[in-house]
């Protein structure tokens, strides 16, 4: 069977600083009609950043979605029209004041398929050297903290550690 849903409209909702939705009129494979609300993001870059073979550097930040503050890797929304991996160069050093004489690329994720089009890149930085202090934007609070990698399959397992793209980034290693 195709899975394939046409779109024969697509009508825009909301235009914000850093999502878009729309709602689709979509044909499904039985030939019935339905809508789809799309969340459009340019999306983001990842970074398990290595202090040294065993340690990784984690940032904590409070996320109102959520009402609540999670321990994560330091990450970033791709500004339109800008490359991938200099996204993750860029974020890696706002978020934790570090740059990297090393960075890989590993994989992407997708975040929420069922409702939005955003995909999380993720790389992986070694080497780490100080960069700039002055951490995140001007409207983000964020507390870096150290951990071993060890520490830290320990907390995603007990469920201290929630975010998808922390525990998805983990496997590409």
């Amino acid at each position: 069977m195709d899975f394939f849903e046409n779109t024969i409209e697509s009508k825009n909702i909301y235009k914000g600083k850093i999502i878009d939705v729309n709602v689709h009129t979509v044909e499904l494979p039985n030939g019935k009609i339905s809508k789809r609300e799309i969340v459009n993001h340019s999306g983001g870059v990842a970074i398990i950043a290595f202090k040294d073979k065993d340690t990784v550097l984690l940032v904590e930040q409070f996320r109102k979605p959520i009402e609540g503050t999670l321990l994560e890797l330091p990450a970033g929304k791709i500004e339109k029209g800008e490359d991938i991996e200099i996204c993750g160069i860029r974020e890696l050093e706002e978020e934790t004041g570090y740059k990297a004489k090393d960075f890989k690329y590993l994989g992407k994720v997708v975040t929420s398929p069922g409702f939005c089009d955003e995909y999380i890149y993720i790389y992986k930085a070694e080497n780490l050297y100080k960069g700039k202090d002055g951490l995140g934007d001007e409207d983000e609070f964020i507390s870096v903290k150290e951990l071993k990698i060890d520490k830290i399959k320990e907390m995603i397992k007990s469920g201290e550690i929630t975010d998808a793209k922390t525990i998805s980034a983990l496997m590409f290693l």
